[in-house]
């Protein structure tokens, strides 16, 4: 997954996640109430204005509207604009989408594609995938699909094209380095699953890292199945990366909370204007596994992925590392409706343990500024709670954490790099360096460094030599994430990635802070069932 140092060239896709599929979304409910006598009357006259100016405008406009454009694409998005940042209108192609994300299934070809330098290009096949098998490998640029010259076209539109029923054929025409011409390769799409849990693994002894992409149908059990893959009766501390993780289905967040807590302690309530208060508490339960936990969580933290970082927190059954979380406390509920289109509307507001609404203000600026955090994350001091072992929280700007981490800006050299040195280098490098020769463990050597130097300036980068000796670890980490994807795979390059991560280094070193919060918090609990200490004050409102 992509650290923070990419996000400068990924915040519309972060646009479109906060505000489409990282809502926290509910099932849908029934309206309860059914309308007043009087507010059906004031209904009345509001639709009979909306239908004489619609009646106006399709009479007069210098231009015929088109009326799925003028009320699905306008005046529907356009209402639900006047109430919050996260309700939303989906249209069919948007309503796929979205429950492709919610099951992490959808029928195509599978692999990754992004944009570099104008073409879209292939990232990594997934294992096993139709495009794998069909020989498509990373660094091959999509010239045509079906025909159909990509030019022009961005990462949604070639996705689209790629996309189909299963068992349905497609032609990509990819542009391979050393490769004279066009190379065509016919790919029968499948149905492709991704995991919103890649493999966990060991950062050193005892110390396992699990990172978690979404929350998705199947979340839970594949953290379960990763934790029992990993020997959880034998773990002596976990690192939780929620880093980057947009949210998804409130029962996903539930259900990875509960993994980790004891039975019955408070994960997560909700409540709204039309639907009652309900609590989530935990089902299972941890089964006494008590190893210290450190939550790692950034900026675009959100949803679900606050549920169960504020849960750990409130329970201080986790040391959350890293820097104030994104600040989405609504819960949207989506409402299937005709014609595969859909609408997800805000129902309620959700509440941590303590009882923190995590929601950051909303009002009096424009949706530009909250979603790229303008107004920087500010807590209100009106919202304190209590930890279960007596800490102060904060509420109404996303999980503080317990202990903060911020990676230094982009400079100018580093930021040239990732958005096209690296990927162009690499496959420059690959063109005549068979990728199988690299083994697992390998890191860029001097000569591999030296080799993308001349590159740099062979294609006009320009850059001081004193920038690239001082840039010179974090070039080699970055450069070895992209070559692994070739050599690898993209799973690999991860694993690869986060074992090389100074915060997960970092993480590591709070284990003992971790341990010693835990062991409080469970003296505390001891304490307050013998009547030895009072509980603090808790409210939910």
């Amino acid at each position: 997954m992509a650290r923070k140092k990419l996000y400068l060239f990924v915040l519309p896709l972060i646009v479109v996640a906060c505000s489409v599929t990282a809502g926290l979304f509910g099932t849908h409910v029934p309206v309860a109430n059914a309308a007043t006598p009087n507010a059906e009357l004031a209904m009345g006259r509001d639709i009979e204005s909306f239908t004489k100016v619609y009646a106006l405008i399709e009479q007069n406009a210098a231009e015929k509207p088109d009326p799925d454009k003028a009320i699905y694409h306008g005046a529907i998005p356009g209402m639900l604009r006047t109430l919050d940042p996260h309700s939303n209108f989906f249209d069919p192609k948007e309503y796929r989408a979205l429950r492709e994300e919610q099951s992490g299934t959808y029928y195509g070809v599978g692999m990754h594609v992004a944009q570099r330098g104008g073409k879209v290009v292939v990232v990594a096949p997934f294992p096993g995938s139709p495009a794998y098998k069909a020989g498509l490998r990373p660094g091959d640029i999509i010239a045509k699909v079906d025909g159909k010259s990509t030019d022009g076209m961005n990462v949604t539109e070639v996705a689209d094209l790629l996309k189909g029923q299963r068992g349905t054929v497609v032609n990509v025409a990819v542009s391979r380095e050393g490769s004279s011409g066009n190379l065509t390769f016919q790919v029968t799409r499948d149905e492709i699953s991704r995991k919103s849990v890649p493999d966990g693994f060991f950062v050193q002894p005892g110390i396992a890292y699990i990172k978690i992409e979404s929350f998705a149908e199947n979340t839970a059990r594949e953290l379960d199945d990763d934790l029992k893959q990993l020997g959880e009766n034998n773990i002596k501390g976990l690192i939780l990366d929620l880093r980057a993780n947009p949210g998804g289905l409130l029962n996903s967040g539930v259900a990875v909370a509960d993994h980790f807590l004891q039975k019955g302690q408070l994960i997560v309530s909700h409540h709204g204007r039309s639907s009652p208060e309900k609590a989530y508490s935990a089902y299972n339960g941890n089964h006494g596994r008590n190893y210290p936990i450190v939550v790692l969580v950034d900026r675009y933290t959100a949803s679900a992925a606050e549920i169960v970082s504020g849960a750990l927190q409130d329970h201080d059954r986790a040391w959350v590392l890293g820097e104030t979380t994104f600040g989405k406390g609504l819960v949207q509920t989506v409402f299937p409706l005709y014609e595969h289109t859909g609408l997800a509307l805000t129902t309620a507001h959700f509440y941590t343990p303590s009882g923190r609404l995590i929601q950051r203000d909303y009002t009096n600026k424009s949706f530009y500024d909250y979603y790229f955090h303008k107004d920087d994350n500010a807590r209100n001091p009106q919202d304190v709670k209590m930890t279960d072992s007596g800490r102060t929280v904060y509420g109404g700007g996303g999980i503080t954490p317990d202990e903060k981490y911020q990676e230094p800006k982009l400079d100018t050299l580093e930021g040239e790099l990732l958005r096209n040195g690296f990927f162009s280098f690499t496959r420059d490098y690959f063109a005549t360096h068979p990728a199988a020769s690299l083994q697992k463990g390998w890191m860029p050597s001097a000569d591999v460094i030296e080799d993308l130097h001349d590159f740099l300036l062979k294609k006009g980068t320009k850059f001081t030599e004193a920038d690239f000796t001082k840039d010179h670890d974090w070039i080699r980490r970055y450069l070895a994430r992209e070559m692994y994807i070739y050599a690898f795979g993209e799973d690999e390059s991860n694993r690869m990635f986060a074992a090389t991560d100074p915060e997960v280094e970092k993480a590591i070193d709070a284990m003992p802070q971790a341990q010693a919060l835990a062991d409080t918090a469970r003296k505390v609990i001891v304490e307050r069932m013998n009547g030895l200490t009072p509980r603090p004050g808790v409210a939910h409102r």
